[in-house]
């Protein structure tokens, strides 16, 4: 999670929502990303979406069986759906998202009836660290 949080102050540089992303296996980093849409002109390059896409062409697979991604805030609707369609075994993350959080905060969406794979879970991790980035980001923004 540190080095999310290292990601996510990346982002925050670029004038993104900082929020980071570490996908691991075996202990190993195989991908990263940080929250780019401005950036690419693309609402979907979200931190969870950029690092999902980096492991996909680093490993020639669009599956991660196995794997653990870590990111600093509770995702949204889109980002679980690429996290379950990646077959992430496990997902942690820092902040809770009471606006558009999708794991508990708004909706449970790893619990949609018919989803063909579950993804274990686990939230809070570093939240304050993870929550006061991004309220202080807010804050220097208003």
């Amino acid at each position: 999670m540190q080095h999310a949080l290292r990601l996510a102050a990346r982002a925050e540089a670029a004038g993104e929502v900082p929020v980071g992303a570490v996908l691991v296996n075996d202990g190993v980093c195989i991908a990263e990303g940080w929250n780019q849409p401005i950036a690419r002109d693309d609402p979907t390059a979200h931190a969870e979406v950029v690092a999902l896409r980096s492991a996909g062409v680093s490993l020639g697979n669009y599956r991660y069986m196995g794997s653990t991604l870590y990111v600093t805030l509770e995702p949204c609707l889109m980002c679980v759906g690429a996290v379950v369609h990646a077959r992430v075994k496990r997902l942690v993350f820092g902040a809770h998202d009471p606006k558009s959080g999708a794991v508990t905060s708004c909706v449970s969406g790893f619990q949609i009836a018919g989803l063909n794979h579950r993804v274990e879970w686990s939230g809070g991790v570093l939240a304050e660290e993870c929550g006061e980035l991004l309220k202080a980001f807010f804050r220097r923004r208003r």
